[in-house]
């Protein structure tokens, strides 16, 4: 197994989060999970067998594990990982991500997302779900192969990781590296949509994703999304979603949630 289809259209449900520690008392550990899937971030060398496929780990490499793999560690010694076992909903294109890869420049950020959710998921279990879904969007398209053009990902991550904050184009495209005009047609390309409209989208999924799995209350919910006029956010519910936020809080809907939104 070398690369695995991994749907990301929704956040994941982070079921444990944490900093694993072997090789201590033992050099071979056997593990199979199967309902949830493995995601690590490797600060050492060793060895992963999955599904007959043997792949070198080194610092700085990530894997990602589907439910129901046997997977087999080989260790050298003492070894520490950061890692998140979750359930990803299904729906959307899955994208085909590589079982192990060298996270390289991006290897600082995504260690301190997932060390952020590792700290957090007691407590605030839909952040650590937020922190661990934009690691794997990052992790989809660190390889680029067969996946969006560098500087759409590259956009898509800044995106995700500012909803909170104000979020213009010229912003975005500074970002990426690219010009706006150019940012325009990588997204008209990708997704369909201009930059604008897939920003106001993926506010609205937050949204919708926050209102219905977390106590945030609506103001809150409204701040995180980058809406900080609750008459706004209401309105913007109302138009994109098909409810008011607490009628969306409450389990109305959307009525279809297959609905695209606008």
């Amino acid at each position: 197994m070398e690369t695995v289809d991994v749907p990301l259209r929704e956040p994941p449900v982070v079921v444990n989060a944490g900093i694993g520690v072997h090789g201590v008392s033992g050099l071979l550990d056997v593990f199979l999970l199967p309902d949830l899937w493995q995601l690590h971030l490797y600060g050492y060398t060793a060895e992963l067998t999955v599904g007959g496929t043997t792949h070198p780990i080194r610092p700085g490499h990530v894997s990602l594990i589907p439910p129901g793999a046997q997977v087999t560690y080989r260790y050298g010694g003492r070894s520490e990982h950061v890692y998140a076992h979750l359930r990803l909903p299904a729906g959307g294109e899955p994208r085909t991500v590589p079982v192990m890869q060298h996270a390289g420049a991006q290897t600082p950020l995504l260690s301190s997302l997932m060390r952020h959710a590792v700290t957090v998921a007691p407590s605030t279990p839909v952040q650590a779900a937020a922190d661990v879904w934009t690691v794997l969007w990052r992790v989809a398209h660190l390889s680029g192969a067969g996946g969006p053009h560098a500087a759409f990902a590259s956009a898509v991550a800044h995106i995700e990781a500012c909803l909170a904050e104000p979020l213009t184009v010229p912003r975005i495209a500074r970002a990426a590296g690219v010009s706006q005009n150019h940012l325009g047609r990588l997204f008209r390309a990708e997704t369909g949509d201009t930059v604008v409209a897939y920003v106001r989208r993926r506010r609205m999924e937050r949204a919708r994703h926050l209102l219905g799995e977390s106590t945030l209350p609506i103001p809150a919910v409204a701040a995180a999304v980058g809406i900080a006029d609750l008459q706004a956010f209401n309105k913007a519910c109302r138009r994109e979603l098909g409810l008011s936020p607490r009628a969306i809080r409450a389990g109305g809907g959307p009525a279809d949630p297959s609905r695209p939104l606008r």
